[in-house]
């Protein structure tokens, strides 16, 4: 491994560690990732890789997996001096300048997929996406003007199993639900209504979307008419919901392991 010491933490192609926050874009589609468990799973999947900052201990413990990547640059430093370029206390020894991965056609995601609409919390897109990949549930569908899948924080929540997932950004719910309809996909909506249908009695189809809403606001009656069908989990009597993460976590499952013909 060729290591570069860092002497000048005011290096341009330090920048990167500092100015790169959750929700920030870049043109060639950066991302930054951190904590051994997150890098070391990205360090086996084909996403590029265009630096990593660690201490040498890092690259003492994984150098088998740094040397498999082509890495162009490869800064070792204290982990005082990287909390010093990252300008915030840091727990972890390593992160990692990455390019985020082609998205998918909507025409080419699975059979089953998971489906947000307006989630804003980076900690629900990160945590949906381990459980999705943990059930085997491959396929993830975001709106494009919410948190994105590779920001640091929900990297960080997904333990790096984002990367596991075919993701497509939509840009417009509506036609993409009319879009999944025409191209033989039953739309189910979590939701809690009058009429919904309760978790353990829903009868699931082999190609299907869950649909998950806000955290607060759920989804809207004017998508609610677009789904096929509306689920809800049966709870407790004076409990209004679950959080979105667990709730998707719930239903992923039993979507995926109770298909009924």
């Amino acid at each position: 491994m060729n290591l570069t010491p860092v002497n000048d933490i005011n290096l341009p192609e330090l920048s990167i560690y500092h100015q790169l926050r959750d929700n920030a874009f870049t043109s060639d589609n950066s991302f930054i990732a951190d904590s051994p468990k997150v890098v070391n799973l990205l360090l086996k999947t084909d996403i590029t890789v265009k630096s990593i900052l660690a201490t040498q201990e890092y690259y003492d413990t994984y150098a088998h997996l740094i040397k498999e990547k082509n890495i162009p640059q490869l800064f070792v430093a204290s982990k005082a001096l990287m909390q010093n370029i990252v300008g915030h206390k840091i727990h972890h020894n390593v992160m990692m300048h990455g390019t985020r991965p082609e998205q998918t056609p909507l025409c080419d995601l699975d059979d089953q997929i998971i489906m947000l609409d307006e989630i804003s919390s980076t900690q629900n897109i990160g945590s949906i996406a381990r459980s999705a990949a943990a059930i085997g549930i491959n396929s993830y569908l975001l709106p494009s003007q919410g948190p994105h899948p590779y920001s640091r924080r929900a990297l960080r929540v997904s333990m790096g199993h984002v990367s596991m997932l075919k993701t497509h950004l939509y840009d417009d719910i509506k036609k993409t639900i009319l879009t999944l309809k025409e191209n033989g996909y039953r739309i189910y909506a979590a939701e809690v209504t009058a009429d919904s249908i309760p978790l353990s009695s829903v009868k699931v189809v082999d190609k299907w979307v869950l649909l998950m809403g806000h955290e607060g606001l759920g989804l809207s009656d004017e998508i609610l008419h677009l789904c096929d069908e509306v689920v809800t989990i049966e709870m407790t009597e004076g409990v209004k919901s679950f959080n979105v993460g667990v709730a998707a976590s719930i239903m992923m499952y039993q979507f995926k392991h109770n298909i009924k013909k």
